[in-house]
């Protein structure tokens, strides 16, 4: 269904193109993962649903994908109106 996002999730993060934010960052240490867990994500996931930020009314999308452990991690990504990848949140469900 979004097929279309995901690849270009992907592109951004083969490409580096994407942000994380302080918010992810802090979750992250929280749940010991890495930048390389997130990349890792989102290239094994898939996109369990799509959300309308309240705030800013931009899409949103939460993807559920595998570690470098393999454990189960869920990120939440838009893609920004500059044309990254914005990571909003990580954790482990």
């Amino acid at each position: 269904m979004f097929d279309r996002i995901l690849k270009e999730m992907r592109d951004k993060i083969r490409r580096l193109e994407y942000i994380v934010s302080i918010h992810a960052d802090e979750e992250m240490n929280d749940d010991c993962l890495t930048v390389f867990d997130v990349e890792r994500c989102i290239l094994t996931g898939k996109i369990l649903e799509r959300q309308k930020d309240k705030a800013t009314a931009e899409w949103k999308y939460r993807i559920q994908g595998k570690s470098l452990s393999d454990g189960e991690v869920e990120v939440i990504a838009k893609l920004s109106p500059t044309g990254k990848l914005v990571i909003i949140t990580v954790y482990v469900p």
